[in-house]
């Protein structure tokens, strides 16, 4: 059998106060057989990066995915769509009409999963930890317009926030405001290595060779009070070196699910039905990919520069040469499913013009051909990744406009090199912390950006984000994010180019598949189970 589930994408709605869904950890497989999900994600700790699974510096799907296993947060994203719900929290709403305080009352009884309470101190402790260790993979950014934060009793906290911000539920379900155990954790050090102690679904034990991780076990914390049902006992994550060891892996049964990345090809092989060890569940993604610009560097500092790239680039073709029906053209840097969505790059540019391309590096009095390199990962985002960038190297160069060569690296010492600022040109991909057109800008855009990118307007950064983040109804924030998402295909710092589906392969006794992620291509391991084959 080889079935396709369809799961509509979350999208943003109103903001508005949330009480505590039912759920627990007091159901689930008793077979005590795990299950054993695989990945291409790469976990290493590098003289760069020694700690690559601490809330306050993991910033990337792969270790957020073994983070919102283990540490819980006060907010959770729904299995489906929807706004945040309450997980470590009972209740949290705003408690003023400006959405610049905002209280939580914790649950009863909460523990970690060592046994220790955990209180609302706790909490203060996480978050203020984060903000003060700030660590440069720009992840507490997202804790931001947080200016105080109050404890009354063991059970309730208070943020007190520079600016409206009604994304604020959503950011305090991202690891990066984690509830963690201040004996496990110092409050102005990262903590090396990968140990992760929290209080969520489940307990976590990595087995590391040298300085990667090569398997993740997790396992049924009984002592978790939250959101969800845990519908297993334990769940293993292996990580793989490619896409076709994972494959081989599911298809010899070592394996019972492949996550991210699979390569087109399989997912071609999957969706035609040819596969009978596997069953493939597709959904709607969130996911883009982008070319970002070091815009200090001597080849792109000149606009002119990146806009002809802009010009010229056909992303149709790209996404019809490397991925087929797994992706679309993506034409800014909110993708289309998510309100305040804005065609901006097509509404300036339109379709590929070599000409047009041509008049605006004459007119900036740029010689030609302009010479570059484009970077990109070997390991992070699949095997695709070295196929898209010839595509790219071949659309400038066939212009003559462009002299592009493309370099490929590790993500071990691409991610670093790049926020040092090395690269000129490279190539990202982005998976929302969250399903609000704010997680698809602010990031890139606002003070301490991801990207360590030297970009900034002040337009952007002091009126229009602070606009946007004002209303509760994101349908009448869309002026505000329509005229960022304008500046940015005039200005080009990003230049979008495609927008993905995600996908999930299962052998067919597994259930929960449809659910084993959202839309923000988070990992919900909780959601599988083992039924029966056939």
């Amino acid at each position: 059998m080889n079935r396709k589930t369809l799961v509509l994408p979350a999208v943003a709605g109103l903001l508005t106060p949330v009480l505590a869904a039912c759920g627990g950890s007091d159901s689930g497989s008793k077979s005590g057989d795990a299950i054993v999900v695989g990945t291409t994600d790469r976990f290493t700790a590098t003289s760069d990066a020694p700690a690559p699974l601490d809330p306050a510096y993991a910033y990337d799907v792969g270790t957020w995915n073994i983070l919102r296993q283990t540490v819980q947060t006060l907010m959770a994203q729904p299995k489906g769509e929807g706004d945040p719900i309450p997980d470590a929290a009972e209740s949290c709403s705003f408690t003023d009409s400006g959405s610049e305080r905002y209280a939580c009352k914790l649950r009863d009884g909460l523990k970690f999963a060592s046994g220790d309470p955990v209180t609302a101190q706790d909490v203060k402790f996480s978050i203020e930890r984060a903000l003060r260790i700030k660590a440069d993979s720009g992840v507490s950014a997202l804790l931001n317009t947080i200016d105080t934060i109050e404890t009354q009793g063991d059970r309730e906290v208070i943020f007190h926030l520079k600016t409206a911000d009604a994304t604020f539920p959503y950011k305090l379900s991202t690891p990066v405001a984690g509830i963690i155990n201040p004996k496990d954790y110092q409050k102005d050090k990262l903590r090396d290595g990968f140990e992760v102690d929290g209080s969520g679904p489940y307990t976590f034990q990595a087995d590391v060779s040298g300085n990667a991780m090569t398997n993740a076990t997790f396992t049924k914390n009984p002592s978790y009070k939250g959101s969800v049902t845990v519908n297993n006992d334990k769940v293993e994550l292996r990580s793989f070196s490619d896409a076709d060891a994972m494959g081989a892996a599911i298809d010899k049964g070592d394996i019972d699910v492949m996550t991210r990345t699979m390569s087109p090809a399989q997912i071609q092989k999957l969706d035609a039905g040819s596969d009978d060890k596997a069953d493939l569940v597709d959904m709607p993604g969130l996911e883009i990919r982008y070319l970002a610009f070091n815009t200090n560097a001597p080849t792109v500092k000149s606009k002119a520069v990146r806009q002809a790239m802009a010009q010229l680039i056909d992303r149709a073709a790209l996404v019809s040469k490397v991925y087929g029906t797994q992706a679309e053209p993506l034409y800014s840097l909110v993708p289309a499913t998510v309100t305040g969505h804005s065609n901006s790059f097509f509404n300036k540019y339109g379709n590929p013009s070599v000409a047009k391309a041509k008049d605006l590096l004459t007119q900036a009095g740029i010689t030609t051909p302009v010479k570059l390199t484009l970077h990109y990962t070997t390991d992070h985002y699949g095997s695709a990744t070295k196929k898209e960038f010839e595509v790219l190297q071949q659309q400038l160069n066939n212009s003559g406009l462009f002299d592009v060569s493309i370099q490929g690296h590790p993500w071990e010492t691409f991610r670093p090199a790049e926020r040092k600022g090395q690269y000129d040109v490279y190539g990202m991909g982005w998976f929302p912390d969250f399903p609000d057109a704010d997680n698809f800008l602010a990031p890139f855009l606002d003070k301490d950006n991801f990207l360590g990118s030297p970009y900034s307007n002040g337009t952007i950064q002091h009126t229009l984000i602070p606009q946007s983040r004002r209303e509760a109804n994101r349908l009448n924030a869309a002026k505000s994010l329509t005229q960022i998402q304008d500046t940015v295909a005039d200005d080009v710092p990003v230049l979008p180019l495609w927008q993905g589906k995600q996908y999930v392969a299962a052998r067919d006794d597994i259930t929960g598949v449809a659910y084993a992620l959202n839309s923000s291509s988070t990992l919900q391991l909780w959601e599988l189970s083992r039924g029966v084959s056939g």
